[in-house]
């Protein structure tokens, strides 16, 4: 066997065995889970009163994507006010009871941060419009000149167009220029400023007062632009959130990480290990590590793992480097396969085209994938990565085997990108609409009323949840069996050790007690030797067999060593 190092060989993550660094978190998009008013909108009771069947999965902790106060031009990342809840998704003293209800489940809570920019209708934005160039309300933002050539420099936005947008003077002549990284919406706040930084630290306290275990972190990548705002010949994927090997200048700057120092040192007033999670799109795994020392974040989303093929080179490769550079920081990697940002992986792991992050597909997409092979290949994935040491989070949806809903009408779609390019990228709705809980009900029982705020696609009878509880051999089920496994066996703290000699297009490991062995090609493969005298149990595909010694294609498998 070949070990790696993980996280746990490193002095830093030896003093303390923090719940973080091994849990499997659970992603809820409220406006999609479940709806409790039949208004076809999810909200936070809809939340309460199905956490049970979250916490009967066996994860550790749930994150709720934005929640806030806003006029919902982005789904919510436009937020008019940090420390409040919209009414479409309820109350604060329903979100108190969603906390407490969770508590008692032995759930934690973490909740979405969107500090990179604001809504349009902030207070802060507003003032800023009305007050004159240079004015400390427009120096909570990014203002420059507009030149008569057009826009500041020549960023473009990763909704598509331009970066800027200009403001009119009161005469209707043409005013000052903001900056927004994504819709003309969203502007960003200016970082370099104290009074964005002391709000929100205020911000941070309000929510960890009410009992919130952390905070996802959007756009951790984002908040300091380059200085002097260079202009930036971009190459194709520059409307990206990032991952390329050469960052834009309004990725990954040096200046992010004393803002996450300042924020570490809050969430340090607090008992119980309350948790930062970066969301950060940036290559190569050693600059990712920098957002996890151990004086900034705890976890930060692995981004390159969630983007690697179906192809087992590949992957091994990724979670080498991340056990490794991770590791020197003394972090754990935070495995990811989906979120409300990318295809769901039953769908994209059969994509045989590039896809880039938030492109989307639809039904004009080119050589659109062949659902049994996308959601064999996903099963196969996810029991692989349960199996990993360190954290994991899970997007809702993905444990019902969830594929992208790509025959979406187009009046239908709300993605910003997909307005801001003209409909030639789709976007992100096909990940988002919401879930099927009872076959044979209005909206899957979703709504009561049958209102979904994304139309449902008529087919998923057979993904919806009470349907796959009665079928061993659901997707549903799999979850169940692995996460349970996982805790049985603490694979979240353990150690992983290569097997060698396996085929090419085999994986093979073991961590602790468990051996796990995944096929990455269409065609059955001889299994390692270990294999064979271990017991099974459990696969990613439970009606597929082959003969002794074989692994079916395009199948993981769980084994208990002797």
């Amino acid at each position: 066997m070949t070990s790696i190092r993980t996280a746990a060989d490193f002095p830093v993550q030896a003093e303390n065995a923090q719940w973080w660094r091994s849990s499997v978190i659970y992603q809820i998009y409220p406006r999609s889970f479940a709806d409790s008013n039949g208004d076809g909108m999810g909200d936070l009771r809809g939340i309460t009163q199905r956490l049970e069947s979250i916490a009967q999965l066996s994860v550790d902790a749930i994150w709720l994507s934005p929640f806030f106060t806003s006029p919902q031009k982005d789904a919510g990342y436009d937020v008019s006010n940090y420390c409040d809840v919209d009414p479409l998704f309820g109350t604060l003293e329903d979100y108190d009871a969603m906390v407490a209800r969770a508590h008692e489940l032995g759930l934690k809570v973490i909740i979405d941060l969107v500090p990179n920019h604001c809504s349009d209708q902030h207070p802060w934005f507003q003032e800023a419009l009305q007050a004159a160039p240079g004015s400390p309300e427009r120096d909570r933002f990014i203002f420059k000149d507009t030149p008569e050539t057009g826009h500041p420099n020549n960023w473009g936005s990763v909704f598509g167009g331009p970066m800027w947008t200009a403001t009119r003077n009161p005469d209707g002549s043409t005013g000052q220029s903001y900056l927004h990284i994504f819709d003309s919406s969203q502007p960003d706040f200016n970082w370099h400023n104290e009074e964005v930084r002391a709000m929100f630290r205020d911000v941070l306290r309000f929510w960890l007062d009410r009992g919130t275990d952390g905070f996802r972190v959007d756009v951790a990548h984002g908040l300091i632009k380059a200085e002097g705002l260079p202009d930036f010949t971009p190459d194709p994927m520059a409307a990206s959130m990032g991952g390329t090997e050469e960052l834009a200048p309004w990725w990954g700057q040096d200046g992010v990480h004393e803002i996450y120092r300042d924020w570490r040192k809050v969430m340090d007033e607090y008992e119980g290990d309350r948790v930062l999670c970066a969301e950060a799109w940036v290559n190569p795994l050693s600059l990712m590590a920098e957002w996890v020392r151990n004086d900034e974040m705890h976890q930060a989303f692995n981004f390159p793992y969630l983007s690697c093929d179906f192809d087992a080179k590949q992957i091994r490769k990724t979670i080498d480097e991340s056990l490794q550079e991770f590791g020197k920081v003394g972090a754990p990697s935070t495995w990811v396969l989906s979120n409300h940002d990318v295809v769901r992986h039953a769908t994209r792991l059969a994509l045989t085209d590039e896809n880039p992050q938030g492109e989307g597909i639809g039904p004009n997409t080119p050589n659109l994938p062949e659902p049994a092979v996308g959601l064999r290949r996903a099963r196969a994935s996810s029991t692989l990565m349960l199996a990993l040491p360190g954290g994991a989070y899970l997007y809702q949806g993905e444990e019902l085997g969830l594929p992208e809903a790509i025959d979406l009408p187009d009046d239908a779609r709300q993605d910003p990108t997909w307005f801001r390019t003209n409909g030639e990228r789709y976007g992100r709705d096909g990940c988002r609409v919401p879930l099927p809980w009872e076959s044979g009900k209005p909206a899957f029982g979703f709504s009561s009323t049958g209102e979904s705020w994304l139309p449902q696609p008529a087919g998923w009878d057979s993904y919806a949840r009470d349907a796959q509880l009665e079928d061993q051999s659901s997707t549903l089920n799999l979850y169940r069996r692995l996460l349970q496994l996982r805790q049985d066996h603490a694979l979240g703290t353990g150690t992983l050790q290569w097997i060698d000699g396996a085929e090419d297009e085999v994986l093979a490991f073991a961590n602790g007690n468990v051996l796990v062995v995944a096929n990455y090609a269409a065609t059955p493969l001889p299994m390692p030797v270990q294999a064979h005298s271990a017991t099974e149990l459990v696969r990613s595909q439970m009606e597929q067999s082959a003969e002794p010694g074989m692994i079916p294609g395009e199948t993981a498998i769980w084994f208990q060593l002797a």
